[in-house]
């Protein structure tokens, strides 16, 4: 797969925190999606004991949502804890399980924030400036932003806002079970996005591609110990 290197990753906190602010005008909030073929989930594990992390990808057909491909890497962790630079931990672990794929998928699912973040550039939309493909932040808590609790059905959603600008949905998923936080990361709009991560969901709170990626992560850890 196709990987963009947009910035050098040996860097300190204070020139992250500028790359995001260079790297946020990239990202383009359009729909770009076209016909949607192969989708991927993604999720990171750490082992933060031994300073390792986990990068798992699961490729799905869709819309039947068939596994037909899964990839992972494993490497050391080089950047350290900073809330908000999440992106410069996890994704060189990402990118060396992303150069493994064999299907490219046309949409991608990360466990974590979109554009849901607070200089509007999560690890979802990261990802999806460096491998130039749609992305959707898909992630079960809120980082920032305020809401109105959606209604309790499947499909009901309520605006999730930060400093008056709509930044991603949150969502319900399943019925009378706590919502789900959405957010475009890159070459997608927020209504694509929630559409397709309903198309995703199958019974569970937590859509599928993203619920089975954090499982096979989790996997890849306990195996490493």
């Amino acid at each position: 797969m196709k990987i963009r290197m947009i910035h050098k990753w040996v860097l300190s906190p204070k020139n992250a925190v500028f790359i995001q602010k260079k790297l946020r005008d990239h990202i383009i909030l359009d729909n770009r999606c076209g016909k949607i073929k192969f989708i991927a989930g993604v999720d990171m594990a750490m082992d933060e004991e031994h300073q390792l992390g986990f990068a798992g990808i699961i490729i799905y057909s869709y819309p039947d949502l068939i596994e037909i491909e899964r990839q992972s890497a494993e490497a050391k962790l080089k950047f350290p804890y900073v809330p908000g630079l999440l992106a410069f931990r996890e994704a060189p672990v990402l990118i060396k399980a992303f150069k493994k794929i064999r299907n490219i998928p046309d949409v991608i699912l990360f466990d974590g924030q979109g554009i849901a973040h607070p200089r509007g550039i999560g690890i979802a939309s990261h990802m999806g400036l460096i491998l130039d493909r749609p992305t959707i932040g898909c992630a079960k808590s809120r980082l920032i932003g305020e809401y109105e609790e959606p209604g309790c059905n499947v499909g009901d959603w309520s605006p999730l806002s930060y400093k008056k600008k709509v930044i991603g949905a949150v969502l319900r998923t399943r019925k009378n079970v706590k919502p789900i936080f959405v957010s475009p990361g890159h070459l997608i709009d927020l209504r694509t996005s929630i559409k397709i991560v309903l198309s995703c969901v199958d019974g569970f709170r937590i859509p599928k591609p993203t619920r089975e990626a954090d499982h096979f992560v989790a996997y890849l850890k306990r195996s490493r110990r």
